[in-house]
């Protein structure tokens, strides 16, 4: 019997799977396929030519599994393919990352909000766009964090040396008066705790990986694919070294057993097995 069709998610590298275990509390049955690019990691570091091209392949490679719909679980990704993959895939509803700067606005009370996202994202027109739509009167502080994502996606979650960049890019924030603070990538949730020890409980700090999930939801129902008929299973593949992968998913709580290894093709296509 053919596996249920299920809902892609893709990623740079491990970050994603923030993403993919709020959608995984939203909706626990659904058949959830997860994929890392860690041998491209970070995206943020690429041109928008490159991570299109990376995103078609993915989005390529996923539909051919079954997958019904695709999230983009990359600010950096959505920023440079969203529109383009919907007008390549008409079929396929997709759900992309923008920054949370609208929670940050409605919550500010200091008028002062950051954002940390990779170098692509802070300069690229998504933050921009968004900053242009709801930041009316409230003063938006965009920080790149270069390194930070690959970091991440090599295990460093609560080094001296991690601490000390996250330090650097946040206190002058502080200093300007920050009363929310926006995780603009997937990888850096997994960072919180040393965020939050930095900020202090005064700052909010946002993570948009729950609005994501209810955006998902309320487009598999407006296109009749809500079907909950899945067992909650969940695939997960990396293009980088399956090891090095495992231990995220069940830091999680995501279940998703052996991790598979997706190869890179000569022509730009992805196999995944």
């Amino acid at each position: 019997m053919a596996p249920a069709p299920g809902i892609g998610i893709f990623d740079s590298g491990i970050g994603g799977l923030t993403v993919a275990a709020a959608i995984r509390q939203a909706l626990p049955r659904e058949r959830l396929l997860y994929f890392g690019d860690n041998a491209h990691v970070p995206y943020g570091d690429r041109t928008a030519e490159e991570i299109l091209a990376f995103s078609v392949a993915i989005t390529e490679a996923l539909v051919a599994k079954g997958c019904k719909a695709v999230v983009i679980a990359c600010n950096t990704a959505s920023s440079a393919a969203l529109k383009p993959l919907r007008q390549r895939f008409p079929h396929i509803p997709f759900v992309g990352m923008e920054p949370a700067v609208k929670p940050a606005v409605e919550h500010t009370r200091s008028g002062v909000v950051g954002v940390l996202a990779t170098k692509a994202t802070v300069e690229g027109r998504s933050l921009a766009d968004v900053v242009e739509r709801f930041a009316h009167g409230v003063e938006v502080i965009r920080q790149a964090c270069p390194g930070l994502a690959q970091r991440i996606d090599n295990g460093d979650l609560d080094s001296v040396e991690t601490e000390a960049l996250l330090r650097n890019w946040i206190e002058p924030m502080l200093e300007r008066g920050i009363d929310a603070l926006v995780l603009g990538c997937t990888h850096y949730p997994l960072v919180r705790p040393l965020i939050e020890r930095i900020t202090g409980p005064a700052v909010r700090v946002i993570d948009p990986s729950d609005a994501v999930a209810r955006r998902l939801v309320q487009v598999l129902a407006e296109d009749g694919l809500a079907t909950g008929a899945g067992n909650g299973a969940m695939e997960c593949f990396t293009s980088g070294e399956p090891e090095r992968f495992h231990a995220v998913p069940a830091l999680l709580g995501l279940q998703c057993g052996t991790v598979r290894k997706g190869v890179w093709l000569p022509d730009g296509s992805l196999a995944l097995p």
